[in-house]
């Protein structure tokens, strides 16, 4: 097979989609023992497409999975179970695919949904279950958290009017969750809160000078953080059912701040530099500033290449190549400060989920090797005030996948906790859970354990921690 033919997002082993879906309890502990002092559960969602593709694949295209662990009184239990998503239970039926990707033209897709919401790409915890969300912007799903059943599309109660963009946010102080909505149709974007319980939503249009792709948001105690960057659809292509994004670099990056419950008047704009922003880490409102911390792409349209297939041109894309960043928003004067904190090439952050939106100081992001297809060969955690980082590099052929940051009961302090991470061994051809000490990150795992089957790289994850998920059993 050419080199243009073999898709590694689909067929490499590191990537390649699983077909069984298990419950497992009572995991293997391969070395070390298990800490008693936390519970909890780990989520990680990802592409597994259960049909063979149509056409020419892009790794976003697959179907929802779910892979979790439950840990408690120090033991593990594992289960994994596909979103079942309209698409996906329409291809169920059918018994093979009904739509075709990113890459090719979805105009003749099925017409309820022209792309397939696939539902896989975050995962987050809001009233007593979890969400799964699209990167795209699309029906978010309920999933029961012990079972990873899908209970169905979550409108709460019909009051939803929009779709949810994969990065909304939950404050674990307040419970509420808090989301963005983009499309092609004006105005553009849409900004709301549901209350902790689910039962109230508050939702206003904001508008765009027009069709934007952004991905993600941070959230303020008091504020949330909307983006307009200079990197999106191209809109003849868009028109045609093609998705063909370009780099805009005579254009500013846009930050829109709104009050938590703010009115789409209440917005307030303020202009960087041009870049683009996968992932964010963390936001808080310091005097007049509203600090920002996240991951900015360097170069976000690669280099185009003579003779490069789609295939090819899908593989630049996902080099990421992003560095720790900072911005600095004047809420007086509404001058913007800004510079990188650590040249590091790393992505898909995480945090203690108990300081999102307050003065929170580490992140635990992957650290992305220089090969073809992204590979993540180590964590690093971040002190995001100074930039300083201390690595945690897994051994050769293990990759790792976007982590979570488990808090110990009683904790006292930011980084008292424990990091866990699915890491593949390619050379068993084996998948395995390791967790490591938050404080003394770049000692051996304090536990590794052995999981029932290979859990192929994927997206975004989160932590529930005990005292959600057992209640008083925590």
């Amino acid at each position: 097979m050419s080199k243009v033919e073999f898709n590694p997002y689909l067929k490499a082993p590191l990537y390649a989609p699983i077909d069984e879906e298990l419950f497992v309890e009572e995991l293997q502990v391969i070395e070390g023992e298990i800490p008693t002092d936390f519970s909890g559960a780990y989520v990680r969602n990802g592409p597994n497409p259960k049909y063979e593709p149509m056409g020419r694949h892009h790794w976003f295209d697959g179907d929802g999975m779910l892979h979790a662990v439950y840990i408690k009184d120090g033991k593990v239990s594992y289960r994994n179970r596909y979103v079942q998503t309209k698409g996906y239970q329409h291809e169920d039926q059918a018994k093979k695919s009904e739509w075709v990707g990113l890459m090719e033209d979805v105009s003749k897709n099925p017409s309820f949904e022209r792309l397939k919401n696939t539902s896989n790409t975050d995962v987050v915890y809001h009233n007593h279950n979890l969400l799964s969300l699209w990167y795209i912007s699309g029906e978010p799903y309920r999933i029961d958290a012990k079972t990873l059943e899908t209970i169905g599309v979550e409108d709460f109660n019909g009051q939803l009017k929009s779709s949810v963009s994969a990065h909304s946010k939950v404050d674990e102080n307040t419970g509420e969750f808090i989301f963005f909505d983009y499309g092609t149709k004006f105005p553009y974007m849409m900004y709301g809160v549901v209350s902790a319980d689910g039962k109230d939503v508050h939702s206003v249009p904001i508008e765009l000078p027009g069709p934007r792709n952004p991905h993600d948001m941070w959230i303020t105690e008091n504020h949330s953080i909307l983006m307009d960057l200079p990197l999106f659809n191209n809109f003849e292509a868009l028109k045609k059912g093609r998705y063909k994004v370009e780099f805009y670099r005579d254009m500013p990056s846009r930050f829109g701040v709104i009050p938590r419950y703010g009115a789409s008047e209440d917005i307030r704009w303020y202009e960087a530099n041009p870049c683009y922003i996968y992932h964010t880490i963390n936001a808080w409102e310091e005097g007049d500033e509203i600090i920002l911390i996240g991951c900015r792409v360097k170069e976000p349209e690669p280099p185009k290449h003579a003779g490069e297939s789609d295939i090819e041109r899908m593989m630049q894309f996902l080099q990421l190549n992003a560095q720790l960043y900072y911005w600095r928003l004047n809420t007086k004067t509404g001058a913007v400060k800004e510079g990188e904190l650590c040249d590091m090439n790393t992505e898909f952050p995480v945090t203690n989920l108990n300081y999102l939106g307050r003065k929170g100081r580490y992140s635990y992001n992957v650290y992305i090797d220089s090969a073809v297809t992204l590979k993540f060969t180590g964590l690093v955690k971040y002190d995001t005030w100074t930039g300083a980082s201390k690595k945690h590099m897994f051994a050769p052929q293990h990759y790792g996948t976007e982590a979570a940051f488990a808090p110990k009961k009683n904790a006292e302090s930011e980084d008292d906790g424990y990091v866990l991470s699915y890491i593949y061994n390619e050379q068993e051809n084996k998948s395995e859970l390791i967790i490591l000490d938050a404080q003394h990150f770049e000692l051996e795992p304090i536990a590794r354990i052995a999981l029932p089957q290979r859990v192929p790289m994927g997206f975004h994850a989160t932590w529930i921690s005990g005292e959600n998920f057992y209640g008083g059993d925590a």
